[in-house]
């Protein structure tokens, strides 16, 4: 329902229902709910390790099939894109139709042959997920040990973007912010120098309550002068070494965690996401936002707005 309506439609009834035709030109698609990582920031790993789902390509080619304004797709959620074998397919043709396409990936399967294949897909952004600059604090974060082979892979795919001299996709190493490890962020900068990598992205964390993700570990307005100085140092740090360093909305990393330029008065204004995108899930359920699963930790089936093996997605 919408407070507005198309011309020529009587909206002098108050409880009449007015319906406004809605296309996203912005879509979340989780390609799979598989994962070889078991991030203790990620409600997958407390909701979801049954799962083992890649969604078809068929199934792909239908839900965007019905959204001809589509400008912008992000290909995750909450398992690894680049363990479905079609993906690359997705992408070509998502890149038939111009959309600008984008998936953060842990880059642990990331080998030689599916770095050439990143790179020569036409893929707009290629995101990598670390949260760390040490190995242990990495199999603390996310599960599983992995550190020195995704390092390798991401610097063999920029070494192969090199030698094709191309800057595309576009790869950036993101880093999720909390207390486990802002004393990492400098050295995190320095990794993606050392690299090769041009951007360093920090995300404020999310909790639910399990593992990490708890308000102890947020430091979301929480920043204690160590903590300060920590990100000065990352600043410090990106600006000698040449990297973009930035948090949420393209911000500074001290002025997105320390919160004081949020609108007190009307928070719910800083998010547009529910007029502006959907977030499909690699069984075919639709929901708001990727948010969703992170917000109502192990309840977010509550929060389904629809199914697409039964509704399209206008209905929904």
């Amino acid at each position: 329902m919408a407070n507005a309506s198309p011309a020529g439609d009587d909206t002098t009834d108050p409880t009449r229902p007015v319906v406004v035709p809605w296309q996203p030109r912005s879509l979340y698609v989780e390609v799979s709910n598989r994962c070889n990582s078991l991030c203790v920031h990620c409600p997958r790993t407390f909701h979801g390790r049954h799962w083992k789902r890649d969604l078809t390509l068929a199934d792909f080619q239908a839900v965007i099939e019905q959204l001809p304004e589509l400008e912008r797709i992000v290909l995750h959620g909450l398992g690894e894109p680049l363990l479905n074998p079609q993906l690359f397919e997705m992408i070509a043709l998502l890149k038939a139709r111009g959309v600008y396409v984008v998936f953060n990936s842990n880059a642990l399967a990331l080998s030689p042959r599916l770095q050439r294949r990143v790179v020569e897909s036409g893929l707009d952004e290629f995101r990598v997920s670390f949260d760390a600059a040490t190995a242990q604090t990495y199999r603390t974060i996310r599960g599983v040990r992995g550190f020195e082979r995704a390092v390798a892979n991401v610097r063999g795919l920029l070494a192969y973007q090199r030698e094709q001299g191309t800057t595309r996709p576009r790869v950036s190493l993101w880093f999720v912010t909390m207390r486990e490890n802002v004393r990492e962020l400098a050295d995190f900068v320095r990794l993606a120098a050392a690299i090769g990598a041009p951007e360093v992205h920090i995300q404020r964390l999310v909790y639910f309550g399990e593992g990490l993700a708890v308000e102890e570990q947020s430091l979301f307005r929480q920043l204690a002068a160590e903590e300060q100085a920590q990100l000065e140092e990352a600043e410090r740090v990106a600006a000698a070494q040449g990297v973009l360093l930035s948090a949420s909305g393209g911000e500074p990393p001290r002025r997105s965690l320390d919160g004081t330029h949020a609108d007190e008065r009307h928070p719910w204004w800083a998010c547009r996401r529910p007029w502006q995108l959907a977030y499909i899930t690699a069984e075919g359920e639709v929901l708001a936002c990727c948010f969703v699963p992170f917000v109502t930790g192990g309840r977010w089936q509550e929060h389904v707005l629809g199914d697409l093996r039964t509704q399209s997605l206008a209905e929904i």
